[in-house]
């Protein structure tokens, strides 16, 4: 299946796009990234140079992710995201007499977001973190830390709240009752969970 481009959209030279994939109108797509197979890029949104973006990812409207960024297969980015790339970033020089270039340097830092992760609307992701499998960011969150695989994390800034499963069902939300080591079952869909601490495993 051919991928489709919507007239609108600007995608510059080698770009990689993968089979089946979307790109909806206004989309920029900056030079040296790889899109894989069967994604949706939602209208107006920026993909800047050298992303990396896995199969099946969900990318809705408005939203812009910056160079050092890498999405994992079947991850999904909500309406109005903004990534970011540099803790304390300046226009010029300290002089003012020069612009800082664009391309990464010394302060550039990485963020990788990981298979099956949904980040909710609104949300604003730091720099040099990871978002661990399946976990979820509720929207308007502003990621400051990394997130563990399966955690639903919440607010600004963000911090695990609760724990959710692949298909996306609540598992419970923690309490400070809670033990450190539990079990948990999909309502859903059955699948279960372990934790152990602040780490959280699918059970065979």
């Amino acid at each position: 299946m051919a991928s489709r481009i919507h007239p609108t959209a600007i995608v510059e030279d080698n770009v990689q796009i993968g089979d089946g994939t979307s790109i909806w109108d206004n989309v920029q797509v900056r030079h040296s990234t790889s899109i894989g197979e069967q994604c949706i890029i939602g209208g107006k949104s920026t993909i800047s140079y050298g992303v990396r973006i896995g199969n099946r990812c969900k990318i809705n409207s408005s939203v812009y992710i910056c160079t050092e960024v890498t999405l994992e297969d079947g991850v999904m980015i909500s309406a109005g995201t903004i990534f970011t790339n540099d803790r304390f970033p300046r226009a010029t020089s300290p002089d003012l007499k020069t612009l800082r270039p664009s391309d990464p340097d010394e302060h550039t830092e990485s963020t990788l977001v990981c298979e099956g992760a949904t980040i909710g609307a609104g949300c604003i992701i730091g720099s040099n973190l990871v978002i661990g499998r399946w976990a979820m960011v509720g929207m308007g969150a502003i990621v400051t830390k990394s997130i563990p695989a399966f955690h639903l994390a919440l607010g600004s800034p963000a911090k695990s709240r609760g724990a959710v499963c692949r298909c996306g069902q609540l598992l419970t939300m923690f309490t400070d009752e809670q033990p450190d080591d539990d079990e948990y079952q999909c309502s859903s869909c059955g699948r279960t969970y372990r934790r152990s601490g602040f780490e959280i495993a699918e059970l065979q």
